[in-house]
């Protein structure tokens, strides 16, 4: 786990000091155990090392700073080269199974110099090329540069994991493991990206497809690469090499259906535990945290294993009471972690600072408080149960999308007996309204909604600003109507749109903002394409039973309260208890000349909304949140509104 950042200029030219130090400082939080600085030069070659320098007639520079878990010897150093080399990588991630790709890769004459995963990888590629991608298990981001082809690829693992960003400059590309690095380069604008702003504020969407909150910079998307032509002065060409797809059903039955993904995650779990650091877990008390954690304990009967749980203060969100029971039983060293909301006053620049872009709710604080403890407790690396919601139709609108999957295939007793037994289940009051959402036509469907008091274009928003930039609000999801298999439809859209991009995205910066790597056992492709290949009623069962076959996967490893458990929290914080302790604070921040100067709010419908909330006459939501993250976001970043 490290970061890495370079340039690629169409015409040799002098890197400044300044700049090397600039790129090296912003990404320390990354990799703080070593660095290590490349240029290359089509005529001259390539020079490496570890100190900042002036570099003259550069055609591509290369900066890593490392954060050391496999072979913490210097032989991990990066960037680093194929022996001959030809090939030279600068990488971010872990290839979990590297140690069998590695006795593959002897078998063809490889030999190696560390016990890296980095080296395994680099090797791979020299030999494979690009089809090596679909051979790795693991989380990754890497540059890796051609020397005798003159090509430059940024590559990024199949869920998005790992970051990786880029910008065009007049005759080049620049990129980094995040975008504050990329910021700081002559040439990358600072405006907002209108389109993605209109996402945000109305749906607390950031991180899907290739925008970002930017219009100048960009993201590489999950199972993609850039393919940079460095005779052709950066010209690049983008490239899929993998897609998460609902394949052909399976034949087998739930029971085998259940023994085969325990199967999977045993094994996923057993490879992200390799390490020459300390491993540590999140738990938030939910099935996915204590499924990971229970599994830990079954593969390693004698590893000190240390847990980390943020307890809210509020007892309808807490789960400290499920965080015992498998803390407990798992015979772990449990970490609480409390938080005072006053300290997120005193917080809110630092995490929207590492964060790079806005973020959706307080619950990210949470997460940083947990990753925070982990750094203090000595622990570099933690597993953690990101992903399994969206696979596994974790949240309670899924099972609106399984009844329309029943109502397309003609099964309307089936579907009516699910929507009474759902309705049943806690949480699930709107089951109706998100019913209605999915089977409207778009134009229908924005009616209801603002009859209903969801309006997609609200008035505290200045529609105006938005239609001078050709931007309209619309649904987030793409699907609509009677459509079969629409439950597998949005969990895939729910991994590469709506839910998953911005929480991986929380989940790396919060954990290397404290030189952590963070590891998400349930996001790998076998797991991932063996869930969607199964019927829908093993994953959201005829009794409203969401992550029906992983419940049954892990009986017998996981606590029966665990598993018997209908509601659904998740690192859940006492939003509105906070924001209303916090009241004068927001009423500061939204009476702020930062706030007055971000032209795309109404502002005195914003705070005509704030004080309706306060006076409990309108319902608290996020909307709020994402007033005051705007505003400390654009004055931190000095963001154009042009």
């Amino acid at each position: 786990m490290c970061g890495f950042a370079g340039l690629v200029f169409g015409d040799t030219r002098p890197v400044g000091k300044a700049l090397v130090e600039g790129l090296l400082r912003t990404l320390e939080h990354r990799g703080p155990d070593d660095r290590g600085i490349l240029t290359w030069r089509n005529s001259g070659g390539v020079r490496v090392s570890r100190e900042p320098h002036n570099i003259n007639d550069a055609r591509a520079l290369l900066v890593h700073q490392r954060l050391s878990i496999l072979d913490l010897s210097p032989s991990g150093w990066q960037p680093m080269a194929t022996a001959d080399g030809r090939f030279w990588i600068a990488y971010n991630g872990e290839i979990y199974n590297y140690i069998e790709l590695r006795r593959e890769l002897e078998s063809h004459g490889v030999s190696f110099q560390s016990r890296t995963d980095t080296e395994v990888l680099l090797n791979a590629w020299s030999i494979w090329g690009p089809e090596s991608l679909n051979r790795l298990t693991g989380m990754f981001a890497f540059a890796i540069l051609d020397t005798h082809q003159e090509v430059l690829h940024l590559v990024r693992d199949f869920f998005g994991i790992k970051p990786l960003y880029y910008a065009r400059l007049p005759d080049g590309v620049a990129f980094a493991s995040e975008i504050p690095p990329l910021l700081g380069i002559p040439g990358v604008s600072r405006a907002v990206n209108a389109r993605k702003l209109a996402r945000y504020l109305r749906f607390g969407l950031t991180d899907e497809g290739a925008e970002t909150m930017y219009a100048d910079i960009y993201q590489v998307p999950q199972g993609h690469y850039l393919r940079v032509d460095l005779k052709r002065g950066g010209d690049f060409k983008i490239a899929r090499y993998w897609k998460l797809v609902a394949g052909d059903s399976h034949d087998l039955s739930f029971a085998g259906a259940s023994n085969r993904i325990r199967e999977i995650f045993l094994e996923n779990v057993r490879l992200h535990l390799r390490s020459d650091v300390p491993v540590g877990a999140a738990l938030s008390g939910g099935l996915d945290s204590s499924s990971i954690v229970s599994a830990i304990r079954h593969l390693e009967p004698g590893l000190e294993l240390h847990t980390f749980s943020f307890i809210a203060d509020d007892d309808h969100v807490s789960e400290e009471r499920y965080v015992d029971i498998v803390a407990r039983k798992n015979r772990t060293i449990s970490h609480k972690v409390r938080i005072a909301p006053q300290e997120l006053v005193s917080d809110l620049d630092y995490l929207v600072r590492i964060q790079g872009e806005p973020f959706g709710s307080t619950s990210i604080y949470a997460q940083h408080h947990i990753f925070r403890e982990a750094k203090e407790q000595g622990i570099k690396v933690m597993l953690d149960g990101q992903g399994a919601d969206e696979l596994l139709a974790g949240y309670t609108p899924y099972g609106a999308a399984r009844i329309i999957s029943l109502l397309a295939e003609g099964r309307i007793k089936d579907a009516v007996e699910l929507i009474a037994k759902q309705l049943k289940l806690p949480g699930r009051k709107n089951l109706l309204m998100h019913l209605i959402n999915r089977l409207l036509p778009p134009r229908a469907n924005a009616l209801v909604r603002k009859s209903a008091g969801y309006d997609l274009a609200p008035a505290w928003l200045n529609q105006g600003w938005f239609s001078e930039r050709q931007v309209t609000f619309t649904p987030v999801t793409s699907i609509s109507g009677l459509t079969k298999e629409r439950l597998k439809k949005e969990l895939i859209e729910s991994v590469e749109v709506t839910h998953l991009p911005h929480l991986l995205r929380y989940e790396d910066r919060n954990s290397m903002a404290h030189s952590i790597e963070s590891r998400v056992p349930f996001l790998t492709p076998k797991l991932a394409t063996f869930i969607l290949s199964l019927p829908e009623e093993y994953i959201l069962s005829a009794n409203g039973e969401s992550k029906a076959v992983l419940r049954s996967a892990m009986r017998g490893l996981v606590p029966a309260p665990i598993l018997d458990r209908r509601d659904k929290i998740g690192l859940a914080t006492p939003e509105q208890k906070w924001m209303s302790y916090l009241a004068p604070w927001v009423e500061e921040q939204l009476h702020s000349e930062t706030f007055r100067s971000i032209p795309v709010f109404r502002h005195d419908d914003v705070l005509r909304d704030w004080k309706q909330i306060v006076a409990g006459k309108r319902k608290f939501d996020f909307r709020v949140w994402r007033w005051i993250n705007l505003t400390a976001w654009s004055r931190i970043f000095e963001v154009k509104y042009e």
